[in-house]
């Protein structure tokens, strides 16, 4: 059983990356074999529009033919059983670098027929873990669940499954006192940390063992079925 995770963030220590790691710590637990890149990282870009991977016959119909530091992690991608990917929001959004990732993963295997299907081998479980500055009544009314929403058809669609966890408010700087930040108060910001922030690592530890179980079981159940 394989997991990969990916860390749409810069930075590696912090609250993306910690509750990828914890997501991989719930899956270690049942057994998974694990990876973790870190996007930043790669060297690559977002999807060129060049097409290859929808012309009729070609050798490349369902690939992206982008030869870069990608190219490698999408032929691990189709041997593992979950994926978690994980991503800061910044301006309303998730980063460039996790946007440009999921252009160059998705788009080769949505098939332009109607309803669209997948091209992608084999179905898998599919989570993403999105972390923010706002508050989660800010985050409705800015319209974050509608993005992702979004995000969660388009996995779900390719992969066959998908589930999302959010991470609210945040604590965004190791020193507040060194920002120009006024509409946070720290104290607020880091008592949430100690309180709230350990909750969130649990739901990842779980998200990620229950991921790692339920692939486990559904291995288990095929290849008994096989022996029938």
């Amino acid at each position: 059983m394989k997991i990969m995770a990916f860390n749409g963030g810069p930075r590696k220590e912090w609250n993306t990356a910690t509750l990828l790691k914890k997501a991989l710590e719930g899956a270690s637990s049942q057994g998974a074999k694990l990876e973790l890149i870190h996007l930043y990282d790669l060297n690559y870009k977002g999807c060129i529009s060049c097409f290859a991977c929808k012309e009729k016959g070609g050798k490349s119909y369902g690939r992206c033919v982008v030869r870069d530091d990608l190219k490698p992690v999408f032929k691990k991608i189709e041997t593992v059983d979950a994926l978690i990917f994980g991503s800061p929001i910044y301006l309303g959004n998730i980063t460039g670098q996790m946007q440009s990732f999921l252009e160059r993963l998705v788009f080769p295997y949505l098939t332009y027929t109607d309803p669209p299907e997948t091209l992608f081998p084999k179905k898998i479980t599919a989570g993403f873990i999105y972390t923010m500055g706002v508050t989660d009544e800010l985050m409705n009314e800015f319209g974050y669940n509608q993005r992702f929403a979004g995000i969660d058809r388009f996995l779900a669609r390719i992969f066959g499954s998908s589930e999302r966890l959010l991470s609210f408010d945040t604590y965004q700087f190791e020193d507040y006192s060194k920002v120009v930040a006024p509409r946070f108060n720290p104290e607020e910001k880091l008592k949430r940390r100690q309180e709230i922030f350990p909750k969130d690592c649990q739901k990842a530890f779980e998200m990620g063992a229950r991921f790692a179980r339920e692939n486990g079981l559904q291995k288990t159940s095929d290849n008994h079925s096989k022996k029938f």
